[in-house]
């Protein structure tokens, strides 16, 4: 291993040598960066996956209206949850047991292997087999913003590093010219405001922390400047980081680490952005499969093309959050304009991994902060937040599609087997990256700090075709 006086003395050297050497400068600290541990560590297990795309749902879409039918509720609509169903219901949830509300949607099964999945999404259900859909996740905070940081953090305050951050530390990136972890927040109406924890590295160093961007303006400030080139960015850029490294020299600053890379990232991405953006040279049949040309799906589906165009370039961790799903007013109303928005260009990301080969190796995970409870809320035919039982659902990756995971009880208010805790699923999913999540070791000020903290986590070892 490169000790990091080695690095530093490489780095004088090429700063020595003058601005004219800047583009090597430039190009070769990615591959020796000041902390060995960035570009790459090796994996703990052969990895399934080498790219995840997380296609987040704030807001707690209905699992029994999408991925876990309740025939039961049917039965029962407009009565009081059962005495031996209410009895397991988490106290915080006992006050609303009242007027079970039938799903207004029917489920079909879909595929050889007959996964139920609602007509609300029927360009998904075509994608049945694909699917490993886990109906038995469950936490304990029925509260957006608080449960939105549990889902991507492992805690209710968010001041653990997101899962794309960890994915960052244990691999580093496979591409040196884009950010190896971005993150695209799309339009919310209003509700549910993204939290900054999901896609923030906590107490690691801040260079692992997610880039966020607009796809439809792309990485903003990465544009070049008008009649600057690019031999005179490379000399601009040289000549303050060679300032910053001779600082960094002296303080060994994390912050200060950050800004360098910062300035490395930006550089790169200032050549290599704009192609990435450019999803016009994409074929119309593809632009087609994403619902890109429909004003109801363009930007899901814009989000969604772009995640692939990422994954063939070696981005390690993308993350599409969509906002929306909050449906304690108007269950059916809400629940099909966001079906509308993410179904086709969710089923076209994929086809299209599919198609391309990239299936195999990318994980695809959909799912929000939880779910819904089987009751209505008010008199307004909504559901309210319910931690205590909601689904996920994964593809490829080394997954086993066309099979469910855990139970809930006969209405889908609570686990009854199988109970996978957030903090199970990011095991599992770093699994997937060939992680062992609690052999990944940070030193935070003493402490021996891994993803699953100190309440821990497992793999959900169903999930995939062979452990």
């Amino acid at each position: 291993m490169i000790s990091r006086t080695t690095m530093m003395n490489r780095r004088a050297f090429a700063a020595n040598a003058g601005l004219g050497a800047g583009s090597v400068a430039l190009r070769s600290l990615f591959a020796s960066d000041l902390d060995p541990k960035t570009h790459a560590l090796a994996p703990h297990h052969p990895p399934t996956a080498r790219s995840v795309i997380f296609l987040f749902m704030s807001g707690g879409p209905s699992q029994v209206d999408t991925f876990d039918p309740k025939p039961e509720l049917a039965k029962l609509s407009g009565q009081d949850v059962p005495d031996s169903l209410a009895k397991n219901v988490p106290r915080i949830k006992r006050a609303g047991l009242a007027n079970l509300l039938a799903s207004p949607w029917d489920f079909q099964r879909q595929g050889d292997a007959g996964i139920a999945v609602s007509d609300l999404l029927p360009e998904l259900g075509k994608h049945a087999d694909e699917l490993c859909v886990i109906r038995s996740m469950t936490h304990r905070n029925p509260v957006h913003g608080p449960g939105e940081c549990v889902a991507l953090t492992g805690t209710s305050i968010g001041d653990r590093p997101s899962l794309g951050a960890w994915s960052l530390y244990g691999l580093g990136s496979e591409t040196q010219e884009l950010p190896a972890f971005i993150t695209m927040n799309l339009h919310t109406d209003g509700m549910q405001f993204p939290q900054a924890a999901g896609w923030n590295p906590g107490f690691l160093p801040s260079k692992y922390q997610g880039t966020v961007v607009n796809p439809a303006q792309g990485i903003l400030h990465a544009k070049l400047p008008a009649n600057v080139s690019t031999t005179q960015r490379e000399q601009e850029l040289q000549a303050i980081q060679e300032m910053n490294r001779k600082f960094y020299s002296s303080t060994k600053l994390n912050e200060l680490e950050a800004r360098i890379r910062s300035y490395e990232t930006a550089f790169k991405m200032q050549i290599s952005a704009p192609e990435l953006f450019a999803i016009k040279q994409e074929t119309a049949e593809t632009h087609d499969l994403y619902g890109c040309n429909e004003k109801t799906t363009r930007e899901v589906g814009r989000a969604c093309l772009l995640a692939r165009r990422m994954v063939q370039r070696g981005v390690r961790f993308i993350q599409i959050r969509v906002g929306g799903w909050d449906a304690h007013g108007n269950l059916k109303g809400n629940h099909e304009k966001m079906a509308a928005r993410t179904d086709r260009p969710i089923a076209g990301l994929l086809s299209d991994l599919k198609r391309t080969g990239l299936l195999q190796n990318t994980l695809v995970v959909w799912g929000g902060e939880f779910g819904r409870t089987p009751t209505m809320e008010g008199r307004s035919g909504g559901r309210d937040h319910s931690p205590s039982a909601y689904t996920t659902w994964l593809a490829g990756g080394g997954t086993r599609g066309g099979q469910t995971v855990g139970h809930t009880d006969p209405i889908g208010y609570t686990v009854t087997e199988r109970p996978v805790k957030p903090l199970d699923l990011h095991a599992t999913i770093l699994h997937a990256l060939g992680i062992d999540a609690k052999q990944l070791i940070y030193d935070h000020h003493g402490l021996q700090e891994n993803p699953l903290g100190v309440t821990g986590g497992s793999v959900v070892s169903e999930v995939f075709s062979s452990t």
